[in-house]
């Protein structure tokens, strides 16, 4: 179970001067010396390493209560301040998966180390190591909290990259021309308009950690920063807003159309059925098998009869073009 904890996790090292990243082979070599000014930052995949959690919280004389904390990997969105140190709980959007699930990720947070713990293996944040690595920026002159605000900002930034691929993809937001609202039509649209939502709410639970970050009162957070992620994480969510309005007005529009041409196609029926009800009429009385009707024996009555029904045939349609209603 060590071993799975240590293949699982790894310590970079770094300032302005030194950056190291040896691969951890004792769960004592993970410490944060901050006597040198320099940063740690902690990385580890799995909720479930409860033992080696209590070991590293116990030598890093960090509170206790962030055991618990940890443990429960079932967290709403939440940031507290504890002793000089805040947790931050986050449910992220798996992106990479075809249902879009979630998994749990965890920050604690001090002036010269972060632990980053997340649910899965796998992240997109190898770009924030290569800049460390490289000494690119100013990440290796800044703290933890810039640090953490990189990690928020590429997830905003996967989040706006996965969304923009998508919503070019979605078929009802880009063209609403011939498609008639068959049950596959309704599927689909129900499909869109979910993924839709799940970004969005991915997306505000995002702004609600940000904006509990922007009210910390440790002054190890940088508040400036946060302000900046809280413009992007807007900006996105107002995307996702228009595309789910114009979703919704496309949808509304398709039906409408195919509501008036339904009604057309009522239209007709009824106009038709209008001047055949009297030609009906007619024909009925005359098909009656009653011997005393007296234009049964007139010479021209068969004509007379055509003749009406072509009258009251025509004069039906000139009231129906009068009236306009065809």
């Amino acid at each position: 179970m060590r071993n799975t904890f240590l293949n699982s996790t790894s310590l970079i090292n770094y300032s302005k001067e030194i950056y190291n990243c040896d691969p951890i082979t004792n769960i004592d070599d993970i410490h944060f010396n901050s006597k040198d000014k320099s940063i740690f930052w902690l990385n580890t995949y799995g909720t479930y390493h409860t033992k080696e959690f209590k070991q590293i919280i116990s030598s890093t004389a960090l509170d206790d209560f962030l055991l618990k904390l940890i443990s429960n990997d079932k967290h709403p969105n939440k940031v507290l301040e504890l002793d000089n140190v805040i947790f931050v709980a986050i449910k992220v959007l798996k992106t990479e998966t075809e249902n879009f699930d979630t998994e749990q990720m965890f920050f604690i947070l001090t002036p010269h180390y972060l632990w980053s713990i997340q649910e899965q293996k796998g992240d997109y944040f190898e770009w924030i190591r290569e800049r460390i690595r490289e000494n690119k920026g100013i990440v290796r002159s800044k703290k933890t909290d810039y640090l953490l605000f990189l990690i928020l900002e590429s997830i905003i930034d996967n989040y706006e990259d996965t969304y923009d691929d998508i919503s070019d993809s979605m078929t009802i937001l880009n063209e609403t021309s011939d498609v008639k609202p068959t049950p596959e039509f309704t599927q689909n649209v129900e499909k869109e308009k979910n993924t839709i939502i799940t970004f969005k709410r991915a997306a505000n639970s995002l702004r609600d950690i940000i904006t509990k970050l922007e009210k910390t009162e440790q002054q190890k957070v940088n508040k400036k920063f946060y302000s900046e992620l809280n413009t992007q994480v807007n900006n996105l969510i107002n995307t996702i807003d228009f595309d789910l309005q114009e979703l919704e007005s496309k949808i509304n529009m398709i039906f409408s159309i195919q509501g008036h041409r339904l009604n057309e196609v009522m239209k007709t029926l009824t106009i038709f059925s209008v001047i055949f009800i009297p030609l009906t009429f007619l024909a009925g009385i005359y098909g009656m098998n009653f011997k005393n009707i007296p234009e049964l024996d007139t010479e021209y009555g068969y004509f007379i009869l055509l003749g009406v029904m072509l009258i009251v045939t025509l004069v039906s349609i000139y009231l129906f073009k009068k009236k306009k209603w065809f």
